[in-house]
Order: C-alpha cells, then structure tokens, then sequence
C-alpha cells in the first residue's frame, strides 16, 4: 500500500519534495562553486604580493597555501562565501536589534519604504490600468509614456525626485517610498491592463444582459478574471521596490538602511561587509517575495472555494 507521500508523488504534476529541492542545490552549489573560483582567482594577485612573503619569506609555499590565503584575506577584492556567512551570522547574533551594526535593522528600514512604496505602486498600476481599459483614449495617451517612464535608469531620476520632495518638505520614508513606487507600479500597470481585458465577449455581452454598471463589470468579471495576472506582477513588483528603496538611500546620505549599509562599505574599503549587505537585500526581496506567493495562494484557493 502506497504512503501519502508515495501516493502524491504519483499524482501527475505534483512534484516531490526532493524534486523541487534538487534543482535548487544544482544551482546553489554551481554558484557557490563559481564564487570559490573568482575569489580565489581575483584575491591571487594581493596574496601574492602582501600575504605570502610574510608568511613564507623563502617563497617556499604551495598552491594549497595560496587558495587558503586567497580565501581568507583581510580586505578580499571578493570575499568567500564563508567569510560572507561569518560576517552576516556576527552582525544577527553579536548585536542587538537596534543596533546600526546589526544587518536585520538596516533591512526593516528598508522594507519599510519598500511595503509602503509597494502599496502605493500596486494601486497607481491598477488605477492606471483600469483608467486605460475603459477608455481608448487614455489607452492612445497614457500607455506610451507608462512604457517610455521605464527607460529612464533609476538611479537619474532618484536624486531629482529626493530634491524636490525634500524642497516640498517630505523627508523619511516618504521619497524612498517614492522611488520603490516608481519601480513597483510599471509591472502592475502592464499586467492588469492585460487581465482586465482577459474577459471574451461572451462574458461581457452577459454582463450587458443583467444590465451591470460598468463598476460592478470590473469587480464581478475584471478583476476576478485579472487575478492571475496581478499577483506574477506583483512579486517581480516588490522584488523592484526593494532595489528602488535600496538606490534611493544612496545619494541622501542616510545612516540606516541596506542601501546606506553598501554605501559604508564603499567608503571603508570593507568589502566583506558589503557582501554581507547584497546578501542581506537578497534575502530580504526572496521573504518578501514569497509572502506575496503566500497571499496569492490564500486568495486563489479563496477563489476557487467559493
């Protein structure tokens, strides 16, 4: 008799633990694998010429000394994965949490201005989208430039934004906010104005039957069909404001966050450190993400229950 777990795995198209597992560690350990290769290849030429005369001043060292030297350097041009894990693991553990050396506050002020710009931009996105479905006009003018505002890099337009809110007196969260928004509603826009119009005729002609205004058409058939639509959007969305939270704590000099953290790291030369800080943001983006997975399953199994 076959065990729960036999009797899912031999369901067609439900995957076992160790298959979606396996894939995931081929890839974390090729990564990995290249990691311990560049560092060791980019940190050869300073072990070289500071490290090893010290420690072997007859130059009688060996291949093996030169990769343990070149993994365990002071200032690595690329630190090894395990000189990352340290640094990360000191900075959780050795600190308290509101301490500016502890990497989890840096990533709460970030993911503070990301959720908010986040929120704002899925709203602007579907607002957008929906001003753009109805009405052909708007879809000729709006759309162009919606696309068009993506081609400007982010980190031009963050310095301008960060002056003339902060001449408006908005200081805070509110211009990181500003810029993750900027990041966040592009993805949403596009993809709901596709959702929106999922709908076939058939459905909206039975909508035009039972006489529906065209705001119960959108809530009763739009946004139920846009669904699958918006929540793929939304992850790639907050994935975004996180980078767009990140670039904005650049040019304002601000002593807390992922961004400021990278930032000090630049100034000091401590590049373990700021390795630290992008897996830090790394990790943060993956929870956040898989929050969003979390909701979208939430409401489609809501969905298909009712």
């Amino acid at each position: 008799m076959a065990t729960p777990i036999d009797a899912a795995a031999m369901k067609p198209g439900v995957l076992s633990l160790t298959d979606r597992l396996l894939p995931v560690a081929t890839v974390l350990a090729f990564v990995l694998a290249l990691w311990v290769a560049g560092a060791v290849g980019l940190n050869r030429a300073g072990a070289i010429e500071r490290v090893l005369p010290n420690s072997h001043p007859n130059g009688d060292w060996s291949l093996r000394d030169l990769v343990g030297v070149t993994l365990n350097m002071e200032r690595p041009v690329l630190p090894a994965p395990h000189q990352v894990a340290a640094d990360l693991y000191s900075s959780l553990v050795d600190w308290p949490l509101d301490s500016p050396r502890n990497l989890l506050y840096h990533a709460a002020v970030t993911a503070q201005s990301t959720l908010v710009g986040f929120v704002l931009g899925t709203l602007l996105g579907i607002a957008l989208a929906a001003a753009i479905v109805h009405s052909r006009t708007l879809d000729r003018a709006l759309l162009p430039w919606i696309v068009a505002s993506q081609t400007v890099p982010v980190l031009a337009i963050a310095p301008i934004v960060l002056v003339i809110l902060g001449s408006l007196g908005f200081s805070g969260v509110a211009p990181k906010a500003t810029i993750a928004m900027y990041l966040c509603f592009f993805p949403v826009t596009v993809a709901m104005v596709q959702g929106l119009r999922a709908p076939q005729r058939i459905e909206t002609e039975l909508m035009h039957t039972y006489a529906a205004s065209r705001l119960q058409a959108f809530w009763l058939l739009r946004m139920p069909s846009a669904l699958p639509y918006l929540f793929p959007s939304l992850r790639v969305a907050i994935a975004a404001g996180v980078v767009g939270a990140m670039v904005a704590e650049l040019p304002t000099g601000a002593q807390a966050g992922l961004g400021a953290k990278l930032l000090t790291g630049s100034y000091y030369g401590n590049t373990v450190g700021i390795w630290s800080a992008l897996v830090m943001s790394a990790l943060l983006g993956l929870g956040l993400t898989l929050a969003v997975a979390g909701v979208e399953r939430l409401v489609l199994r809501q969905r298909r229950a009712g």
